[in-house]
């Protein structure tokens, strides 16, 4: 199968490539992201690969379609940038990555806990500049501190089993409850109440409908005086406006964000030599307490094999007429699901 592969990154080939050496499908690898003006580029393939910046909305998908494209490989487990309906409108099947390695990313989740408790970045910086002062880190102990979990999927299972062995009291929301966590003693409560006992609060649910800025003002006022809010999810579950009000105000403790909602425009790109234009976002990075990391939180090579290999399977699966159902991306997913990235 010819395969336009969009929005390729360097890091991605040798993984795609070792993984499609017994599959043989005619991969082109196009640094350029998929829209509209670009979606000419894969006439002629009848497939394509996407990654979480690829914009897949209706009219692109209508292109693709025209252009003889009759699947669409994800290289994410996100499909936020999908649109789904269209897609089974026109037929086209939407397959994804939904467990390329649930401990890379939960892991990330924990290392940016680590680095805003002890304030590492800045304790790094000083002692480059010969600054040996201890003023201003202080941490806390985890141990025995409340960490909430929204969404406990494969990465939110993860994640509670680190933060129990840490010795931290876990809370949990998610609308299916994940029998994994509730045998590790997890346990599930309501959002409110989730809100007002955490200590950490880590999101690890999709992006839907359901949790479009599921973080907005009222949640954060009803969250406890100094949370640490932590994001490796979807940038859209957070209402970046109000997350920078809260911060404003002093009522958050500290933030750390692999994701942001309009990342697009910023993230797997270097624009170190320009000026950025999103007035949001320069305003977030000037807090101290904030931390972001560009949305590497999957980036391990156990990762990045699994990813590659799904994506090649998902492809060859799709070319003998078969898909494996936990892979198909369907309307059915559009509604609130057990959290998972």
């Amino acid at each position: 199968m010819r395969v336009a592969i969009f929005s390729i990154h360097p890091y991605e080939v040798p993984f795609l490539d070792r993984a499609n050496e017994g599959a043989g499908h005619d991969l082109v690898y196009l640094q350029t992201s998929l829209s509209e003006s670009t979606a000419s580029l894969a006439d002629g393939f009848e497939g394509v690969s996407l990654f979480v910046g690829d914009d897949a909305s209706a009219g692109v998908l209508q292109a693709l379609h025209a252009g003889g494209t009759r699947v669409i490989a994800l290289r994410s487990a996100g499909f936020n940038h999908v649109d789904i309906e269209e897609a089974d409108r026109l037929g086209i099947t939407v397959l994804r990555v939904p467990a390329y390695s649930p401990n890379a990313v939960a892991e990330h989740a924990v290392a940016l806990m680590m680095v805003l408790n002890r304030k590492l970045h800045r304790a790094f910086n000083r002692t480059r500049e010969q600054n040996f002062e201890l003023t201003g880190l202080m941490g806390f102990d985890m141990f025995e501190k409340t960490a909430g979990i929204i969404g406990t999927g494969k990465i939110g299972e993860v994640l509670c089993r680190i933060l129990l062995g840490f010795g931290c009291r876990v809370l949990a929301s998610d609308p299916e409850r994940n029998p994994a966590c509730e045998a590790m003693g997890v346990e599930y409560v309501d959002l409110d109440d989730l809100y007002a006992r955490s200590d950490i609060i880590s999101l690890n649910c999709p992006l839907t409908p359901a949790t479009k800025h599921l973080i907005n003002a009222k949640a954060l006022e009803m969250m406890k005086p100094g949370v640490m809010l932590i994001n490796t999810s979807r940038g859209g579950v957070i209402d970046t406006r109000a997350l920078i009000e809260a911060l404003k105000k002093g009522n958050i403790g500290s933030v750390g964000l692999d994701v942001y909602e309009e990342e697009g425009d910023l993230f797997f790109h270097d624009l170190s030599d320009r000026v950025i234009q999103d007035d949001v976002f320069v305003r977030l990075i000037t807090f101290p307490n904030v931390l972001i990391t560009a949305h590497q939180g999957f980036l391990t090579r156990e990762a990045c094999t699994a990813i590659a290999e799904t994506t090649i399977a998902n492809l060859s699966d799709f070319a003998v007429g078969s898909t494996r159902s936990e892979n198909e991306v369907t309307k059915r997913l559009i509604a609130p699901v057990k959290g998972s990235r």
